[in-house]
């Protein structure tokens, strides 16, 4: 468990193989809540490849000195994110008006 949210990581490795590799990382918020938006990829065992960028949202909860995952939102494709972003766009556009 990590202490700090620097320490926070996707990145899993299953039987030496990194099968989530973390491309980046942005910490949105920090705190006993802490947010983090992931930009990694998934190796495909069949292809002996990584896959193409996946983006993921995760919350996390400071408890006893340890943080731990409390929700996760994943963004499967580069089109979902687009979406995502331009409705956020849209959202902000008219509240700033």
């Amino acid at each position: 468990m990590a202490e700090s949210v620097d320490e926070l990581t996707i990145e899993y490795v299953d039987d030496g193989v990194v099968t989530v590799k973390e491309l980046d990382k942005i910490v949105l918020t920090k705190g006993a809540w802490s947010t983090i938006l992931y930009r990694y990829q998934d190796w495909d065992r069949s292809k002996q490849v990584y896959g193409p960028d996946k983006y993921s949202i995760r919350r996390y909860q400071k408890r006893n000195g340890q943080y731990q995952q409390k929700s996760k939102f994943n963004i499967s494709s580069a089109d979902q994110a687009k979406k995502i972003i331009a409705a956020l766009e849209s959202w902000i556009g008219e509240t700033e008006s």
